[in-house]
């Protein structure tokens, strides 16, 4: 194996560094959209969760106005 290394040109090292540099980068783009996935999921989740929030406040401030009257 290292007498195959060693046989290696420059030219081949070259490509296998960028072979390697290519999966590197498609690894990272792949990464950053599941992160982006995850976000929108998290907004969504955050805002579903405020809109219930405001439902139970109308319900409350409802249910407190007829106990005014």
């Amino acid at each position: 194996m290292a007498n195959r290394q060693n046989n290696q040109s420059p030219e081949s090292l070259e490509i296998f560094a960028a072979k390697l540099a290519l999966i590197g980068v498609t690894l990272t783009t792949l990464g950053d959209g599941i992160t982006a996935i995850a976000a929108a999921l998290a907004l969504q989740k955050l805002a579903n969760s405020n809109n219930k929030g405001s439902s139970n406040q109308d319900n409350q401030s409802k249910q407190f106005e007829q106990l005014k009257k």
